[in-house]
């Protein structure tokens, strides 16, 4: 495991010289474009021409000046960075009709094609400065649900950006705001580098910060995001696999997850680290390793973490949903589901160590650690170490005798299981689990068993 970490950080640790070495040297204010300041006059046509030549003067940078600016989809092009100056704001449109449907839209449900700024099969585009983007995607401004006649259909909702296809990206400095789903979505993007940019995103539904899908080589660090979704979150819609991914020196809060793979997992994930965090004050479970669509999920390394009033600390799953992702699919999160066609796959190599975390909730089914299998096809390998759990206890003589339903095809999340026959761990399926320095402890008295273990071979407690 301590390899596989290593190989990453020498990975990586090439991006930053590599953007670096960009030459880009031409200089583009958008206000000699035309864009105007104020919040009602839209200037996208403005932005583009400046990024268009921008690009075909060979790359440089495209200045967003100090005000406030209203655009639709903007199109990033290779060898340009966008860089918004202190002060600098670029408004998202509240007309839908401002944006861009041309471009590739979102595979994973809710797939929303449009986005503030996007960019497809680009190389060496950034997006730089202390300005902000502020998508204004508050509900009364696009709303999740659009009535019409009685009838009721989903709205709509832009994502803040969108890169698809794309290499050597850069986010530096800036400030990300107010998307009305997604913040930042990567697709296939290859060689990644966000530092100091902070994501401030939970005023609709879906509004993730970091969402990756079916990236390679990413260097996330010195990053603050406050979501209403997942903070950050690997994704894997293709046969494509999210690896070689760093989360460090970050700080997260979220109503969902800070860290989670596998909303989507058709390919997987390998060779992730999340080190030096703070993920405090988040619901729903704090960090989720989740594969249940097939791929593999592997060389997991999660350490240094700092846990304060969460939900959930640990949830690792290996399920059997089956999603091919070949079609925008809406989730389903019902109970009596079947698998929908790929394999079972595979979740082994996971370390997670150096933690120090506080349960806070009211809502039981959302406390407590779970590790599951389904049978098998165990989940293997997986290290907990010098870890340190308050639970909030209060367990009773009938959630000891709680029997958990395998669901090995509903959506993955935890409390969906329903309160757990155990205050610390449950830990059912799985091959070679070992708990070292591992402290669990209860504020009230518990009937329950500190760990529940089921169809285990291989567990180690020291």
């Amino acid at each position: 495991m301590q390899k596989h970490a290593i190989k990453s950080f020498l990975v990586i640790g090439s991006i930053a010289l590599l953007f670096s070495c960009t030459k880009n040297n031409g200089v583009y204010n958008i206000s000699d474009f035309g864009a105007k300041v104020n919040t009602e006059t839209l200037s996208t046509v403005a932005i583009q021409k400046a990024i268009d030549k921008c690009a075909a003067n060979g790359g440089g940078t495209v200045i967003v000046p100090s005000g406030q600016f209203v655009t639709g989809t903007i199109w990033l092009k290779s060898n340009v960075n966008l860089h918004l100056e202190e002060g600098a704001e670029l408004l998202g449109s509240l007309n839908l009709e401002d944006y861009s449907r041309n471009n590739r839209g979102a595979i994973e449900a809710p797939a929303f094609d449009e986005c503030v700024v996007y960019a497809e099969d680009a190389s060496n585009i950034g997006i730089s400065g202390t300005g902000t983007i502020n998508g204004r995607g508050q509900k009364e401004n696009f709303p999740e649900w659009i009535e019409n006649n009685g009838e009721r259909t989903l709205g709509d909702r832009p994502m803040l950006m969108r890169f698809d296809n794309c290499k050597n990206i850069s986010l530096v400095d800036v400030n990300l705001k107010n998307a009305a789903s997604w913040c930042v979505h990567m697709v296939n993007c290859d060689s990644v580098l966000a530092q100091n940019v902070n994501i401030d995103n939970h005023v609709n539904k879906n509004n993730d910060g970091f969402d990756l899908d079916g990236c390679k080589d990413v260097l996330i660090e010195n990053c603050t995001v406050f979501s209403g979704d997942d903070s950050f979150c690997p994704k894997s819609t293709s046969a494509r696999l999210c690896e070689n991914i760093v989360i460090r020196h970050c700080k997260a809060t979220s109503q969902t997850a800070a860290f989670k793979c596998g909303t989507s997992s058709r390919g997987g994930f390998k060779n992730i680290q999340v080190t030096e965090c703070d993920f405090s004050n988040t619901r729903m479970g704090c960090i989720k390793l989740l594969m249940v669509d097939g791929g593999i999920l592997e060389d997991i390394y999660i350490s240094d973490i700092i846990m304060n009033n969460v939900e959930g600390p640990f949830f690792v799953r290996l399920g059997n949903r089956g999603r091919l992702y070949d079609t925008p699919t809406e989730q389903v999160y019902d109970q009596d589901v079947k698998a929908e066609g790929a394999a079972v796959g595979r979740v082994k190599n996971i370390t997670i160590k150096n933690i120090n975390a506080t349960v806070v909730s009211d809502i039981p089914k959302r406390w407590g650690i779970m590790i599951s299998g389904i049978p098998g096809h165990p989940i293997e390998n997986v290290l907990l170490e010098n870890i340190d759990i308050s639970f909030p206890g209060g367990g009773t003589a009938e959630d000891a005798q709680r029997v958990i339903e395998e669901d090995i095809a509903r959506y993955p999340e935890q409390f969906f299981f329903g309160v757990l026959p155990s205050w610390g761990a449950f830990i059912r399926h799985a091959k070679n689990v070992t708990l070292k320095d591992v402290n669990m402890s209860i504020r009230k008295d518990d009937a329950r068993e500190m760990i529940y273990k089921e169809d285990i071979e291989g567990f180690e407690k020291s």
